[in-house]
């Protein structure tokens, strides 16, 4: 399996204490006894995820165990707050969601370049002794501490964010597709899961637009269950925006086998049905115009009027039908 790929770091966190504030009365040559000016403390330092498109892994963070902020600095005379702490920042790709490490619950999601999130929050600094004067305390001898950090182990889980998804199972010809409309270059051989994590590629088109494809590991019956790569694979698909199944012309059955498809990724998470999907029967390079005429004409009695999707024909080896299919992916992912 390639190592270079993480899509599941866990981490400890630490925020910044923050600064306490200052107990300090107003002093100069002029003024003997002046009334309190001690500052506020400073806050401590939070733990901030950003997104970062120059990342499509975890991997950076593998190693990492402990992220540590500053804390933040105490205030002082002349109502002078502390400096805040620093803030420790750490560079995600776009689709890692972050989770309690306890409870499991989903904290944030961060899903676009530039995007900045606080996971931990540094603790809020104290307040100075100024804050407490009134009428009836002229010279307040005391101040807040700062409030304390937080120290929480969360979960880092990525969920490749692409345009279109492929779905099919082991052989379906999916890393031979994206290899054909991208500059990806997945391992390509005829033998069950040649794919072990996911692929990401850039598909260009018309009048320099562009989309993404990504290339997840082959299904296999019971992926839901963990079978096979089972759910390290199905969370894939939950954050693209389509979803390509991809079915051998080969196939005993190609609707039987795209309805196990469906009914893996419904049995994972029943939104993914709510997806805007496509199939694609591949290697049809190993047709004729009859043979393909007469499955086309099969597929579409038992797929109607239930809920028709696009259906195309394509040879990933020959070129056939490509540009076509891009048009498809094109119009589904703009409407």
């Amino acid at each position: 399996m390639d190592q270079s790929f993480v899509d599941y770091v866990k981490i400890c966190c630490r925020s910044g204490k923050g600064g306490a504030g200052s107990v300090h009365f107003h002093r100069d040559k002029f003024t003997a006894l002046g009334g309190p000016d001690g500052g506020n403390g400073g806050r401590g330092g939070h733990i901030i995820l950003r997104g970062s498109r120059h990342h499509w892994t975890l991997l950076h963070l593998k190693y990492r165990k402990h992220v540590i902020a500053k804390a933040g600095e105490n205030g002082s005379s002349a109502n002078s707050t502390g400096k805040q702490g620093r803030d420790e920042v750490l560079e995600v790709p776009l689709g890692t969601v972050a989770r309690d490490a306890e409870t499991g619950d989903v904290i944030l999601e961060i899903t676009e370049d530039g995007e900045e999130k606080v996971l931990v929050y540094g603790g809020r600094g104290g307040l100075g002794n100024a804050n407490f004067k009134s009428p009836t305390l002229q010279s307040p001898q005391f101040a807040q501490p700062g409030e304390s950090g937080k120290t929480e182990w969360k979960i880092l889980e990525l969920k490749v964010l692409a345009d279109v998804g492929l779905v099919g199972f082991p052989n379906a010809g999916k890393s031979t597709l994206l290899s054909v409309v991208s500059a990806a270059k997945p391992e390509i051989a005829n033998y069950p899961f040649t794919t072990l994590v996911p692929q990401l590629g850039m598909v260009s088109y018309y009048d320099f637009k562009s989309f993404t494809m990504a290339d997840i590991p082959g299904i296999i019956e019971g992926a839901h269950e963990g079978k096979g790569l089972g759910l390290r694979f199905l969370k894939h698909i939950e954050r693209n925006a389509s979803l390509l199944f991809m079915v051998s012309c080969e196939a005993q059955d190609i609707y039987t086998e795209y309805k196990i498809l469906l009914n893996e990724l419904k049995s994972y998470s029943p939104e993914l049905i709510d997806k805007k999907r496509i199939l694609a029967i591949t290697k049809c390079d190993l047709l004729d115009e009859e043979l393909e005429r007469e499955l086309d004409r099969e597929l579409k009695l038992k797929m109607r009027g239930r809920n028709r999707i696009p259906v195309i024909f394509i040879s990933a080896q020959t070129q056939y039908r490509i540009q076509e299919l891009k048009d498809i992916i094109w119009k589904q992912i703009n409407t």
